[in-house]
């Protein structure tokens, strides 16, 4: 795992060695390993080594046997050593035995098409010195991240926003009119960011800087996607679904045991880490090593499900427990790693669990991705009976039914925690997918909510969730929010997960998202995905002899954090103080008075408002970390003491 750098000008730039030393210094993170560089007319390649495959011969950039064309890669190609033949009875000369030098001889065989032959994870640029031409390409899922700027004149890349930074085209400025997703979502799930003029390469796509021509041509195309589920027919059978799922599990596990270094595994204690470990367990030569996560609040807390798993596989399980003064002291340097405010407490405590694991493995597998590929989350059951709720209590009259719905906001016998479980089903909820499952679900701050908070209407909210949603209108409901998530949700995820582990400088493989894995789960008819009130049914069925049973069918916790309780704590203070700033960067955009009074509402106990607060939160401290040039206000932490956190 790598980190990459560099940019392409029409004219040669003075100071380009410089200027991409401080963009590879920015991600040093990356690849503490090794480093280096390539200089031609105009063009700048750098590279942050983590050295996993071939660690002797694997120095990057790389060039192919004419030095014509050069390569900065970060990722992964599972499959590299079979496609090795072809390219060597086609003429190609290897000098190494790593699947970089792979990719940069299939793109001289196959062009742009090489990277449908590519099973894996990456992110990567070549040179093609001979043809003035950039080719950048990231891999189907979006497992490795890839980000860029382009003016006409110059295309600046790399692996995290903050190396962009430090090329002298781009000044950070916020990009306004992504806002509302993210104050919603707590992402951005198209290829703006929060950064104007910086963009990210989409998932399953490919980039080509032609530079032959009195101007440059800039082309993107998307070279693959998620299928479509088919239509209703004959399938087979149960029996036959589960067995092939369980072939393919571990045919993708055994793949992405492919390391020169010691490797191990995130473990929740949930059945997806669970299952991985266990076939691992199998597979493998010597001991394996699981890394566990939990918090000081016990009723929050998976390690008790995780120790329990590997001492019925046999795993050495290691694990550390974070408190409220770790989270928060942690929040200012974790945003900036992320380059975005955190979506969710959970990135904190995977950078705790990356830095432990960081301590005896360099590569880990997770279990990401199975949710939205089976039906996981307890979301999708509860949007499909409350759309078969909300379908037959829509015969009442539309005046009744506004009228409940006032009442459950505001009756005064109702505490936060009913109003809120209430506020998740149909009698709090118009009949319509904004507000039946996006704001019942996904969204802290609705149209509504921040129709009150800011002074335009924010009416960019859920467009790039229902675009997805909308790709595929033949399919099934749970079908079309499967796929959905996987473009939108998911790919947050993964960068959650990547930028997390990489901040620790620890590789993290998902084998759930092999895209041929994929592309054999979208096929599952859903009545194998959610059964009854079983989630995840055929994919418990394909590992239930794997594990203990109370394992495979325990609800379930979806990583909880014990984030309100923290919130509601006199510590917590610091952080409201900031999100009501007068000189704070939140003051530009938003009403502080609504502020005020949603901190008031939730303080009270009137509202859980634990979600909203937490996207100001991080807004705020990203807007200093980036923007308003505040980050020494925060750098240090923000809470008055910082516990270590205890490693067992």
């Amino acid at each position: 795992m790598c980190g990459i750098a560099g940019f392409v000008t029409c004219s040669p730039v003075a100071g380009s060695e410089n200027i991409l030393r401080r963009m590879t210094d920015a991600i040093r993170h990356r690849g503490p390993d090794d480093d280096g560089f390539y200089f031609d007319r105009g063009v700048a390649l750098g590279h942050r080594r983590l050295s996993i495959i071939d660690v002797a011969g694997g120095h990057q950039p790389m060039p192919n046997e004419t030095r014509s064309a050069w390569i900065i890669y970060n990722g992964e190609i599972f499959n590299h050593a079979a496609l090795r033949p072809d390219l060597e009875r086609a003429g190609h000369r290897y000098s190494t035995r790593c699947d970089t030098e792979t990719i940069l001889h299939a793109y001289e065989e196959y062009g742009p098409a090489c990277v449908e032959r590519f099973r894996g994870m990456f992110a990567f640029a070549i040179w093609d010195e001979s043809n003035r031409t950039l080719f950048l390409a990231r891999d189907r899922l979006g497992i490795k991240p890839l980000y860029y700027y382009w003016d006409g004149r110059v295309l600046v890349f790399g692996s995290e926003v903050k190396a962009l930074l430090e090329h002298p085209a781009i000044s950070p400025a916020l990009e306004e009119s992504v806002l509302p997703e993210l104050l919603g979502f707590g992402y951005i799930s198209e290829e703006r960011t929060l950064f104007r003029g910086v963009r990210k390469l989409l998932p399953g796509h490919h980039l080509e800087l032609d530079l032959r021509g009195a101007e440059p041509r800039l082309k993107i195309e998307q070279y693959w996607d998620a299928p479509a589920p088919p239509p209703s027919s004959e399938s087979p059978s149960d029996a036959e679904w589960i067995s092939e799922l369980r072939r393919r599990l571990e045919e993708t596990v055994q793949m992405r045991l492919m390391s020169d270094v010691p490797l191990g595994m995130f473990l929740s204690g949930g059945v997806d880490s669970s299952a991985i470990a266990a076939l691992i367990r199998r597979m493998a030569d010597g001991p394996v090593k699981t890394f566990a996560v939990g918090y000081r609040e016990a009723q929050y807390s998976e390690l008790s499900y995780a120790s329990t798993v590997a001492r019925a596989i046999g795993t050495e399980h290691h694990e550390v427990v974070i408190g409220m003064e770790d989270m928060f002291n942690a929040l200012p340097q974790l945003i900036w790693h992320e380059d975005e405010p955190l979506a969710w407490p959970s990135s904190v405590s995977l950078y705790f669990v990356s830095k432990l694991a960081a301590q005896k493995v360099k590569v880990v597998l997770t279990g990401e991705g199975s949710d939205e590929l089976f039906g996981g989350y307890e979301r999708y059951r509860i949007n499909l009976l409350n759309q078969k709720a909300a379908s037959t209590y829509g015969v009442f009259p539309a005046p009744l039914r506004s009228a409940i719905r006032s009442h459950l906001q505001t009756a005064p016998l109702l505490n936060a925690s009913v109003r809120r479980k209430l506020g998740h089903t149909f009698l709090a909820r118009e009949n319509t997918i904004e507000s039946l499952f996006l704001d019942n679900f996904y969204c802290a701050f609705s149209l509504a909510d921040q129709n009150r908070l800011m002074d335009s209407p924010a009416s960019a909210v859920y467009g790039n969730y229902l675009r997805y949603w909308n790709a595929h209108p033949e399919a099934t409901s749970l079908s079309r929010m499967l796929y959905a998530d996987q473009k939108t949700y998911l790919v947050k995820l993964l960068m959650k997960q990547d930028q997390m582990s990489m901040a620790a400088s620890i590789e993290s493989r998902v084998p759930f998202l092999d895209h041929t894995f994929v592309e054999f789960a979208m096929q599952i008819p859903d009545r194998l995905k959610i059964r009854g009130s079983v989630q995840k049914y055929v994919f418990k069925k394909a590992v239930e002899d794997l594990l203990p049973r109370e394992i495979v069918h325990r609800k379930k916790m979806g990583f909880p954090t014990p984030i309100r309780q923290w919130l509601l704590d006199a510590r917590a203070e610091p952080l409201y103080a900031a999100i009501q700033a007068r000189d704070g960067f939140l003051a530009s955009y938003l009403d502080l008075g609504e502020v005020k009074r949603l901190i008031g509402r939730h303080r009270s106990g009137v509202e859980d408002a634990t979600d909203r607060i937490w996207r100001l939160i991080n807004l705020q401290l990203w807007g200093d970390l980036f923007i308003t040039g505040e980050r020494d206000r925060w750098w240090d932490g923000v809470m008055p003491a910082l516990q270590e956190s205890e490693v067992a």
